[in-house]
């Protein structure tokens, strides 16, 4: 890997390039830096929500899901490095069955809002499907592992999972679309 950063502002990126781990020098609207940012900024509202009250457990796995995700980052800093293990996959899918499982059935689709714990969840969710799209743009011009879009594909269904159980501490529910359809539908049974 890359040497760690000792010095923050080195004015090496004033030329609109930035460094890779592998020290290769690449534009900052490159496919791999935009999949980096996205996946930097996920982390960072995933940071956010911790600052939310949550159940323990739920608070255990966004920990592990921040670990995870700056394993994706320097995976994705370095071409053709896997850092990524599909046993963190195989960690969201438990994860998603274990806290889908407590969940009512959907009858109607669901607002993002409620909490604020719930909504910045589903802040969480937009900025993975975000990252999901910008590694599937750097897959298909440079070779890429499948691990991480798989990461991002799972962890996006899981912060909305995440955000129906946020909205249910304190007894809330999830907030209901009203829509227009369904509204006639009811209206003439």
């Amino acid at each position: 890997m890359g040497n760690r950063l000792t010095q923050i502002a080195t004015r090496t990126g004033d030329n609109g390039t930035t460094g890779l781990g592998n020290n290769q020098r690449v534009s900052k609207n490159s496919l791999r830096v935009h999949a980096m940012g996205e996946v930097d900024e996920l982390n960072s509202h995933i940071g956010v929500l911790l600052c939310e009250d949550m159940p323990a457990d739920v608070r255990e796995v966004l920990v592990e899901v921040q670990h995870q995700l700056f394993n994706l980052g320097g995976e994705l800093s370095i071409p053709g490095f896997e850092l990524l293990k599909v046993e963190a996959v195989a960690t969201l899918d438990t994860a998603l069955e274990t806290y889908n499982a407590k969940l009512p059935k959907l009858e109607e689709f669901i607002l993002p809002a409620g909490t604020r714990g719930a909504s910045q969840a589903h802040v969480c969710r937009t900025v993975a499907r975000r990252a999901e799209r910008a590694c599937v743009a750097l897959g298909n011009e440079e070779a890429l592992n499948d691990t991480p879009r798989h990461y991002l594909n799972r962890l996006s269904d899981l912060m909305f999972v995440l955000a129906r159980v946020l909205n249910r501490l304190n007894g809330g529910d999830d907030v209901y679309w009203k829509s227009a359809r369904m509204s006639q539908s009811s209206d003439a049974a």
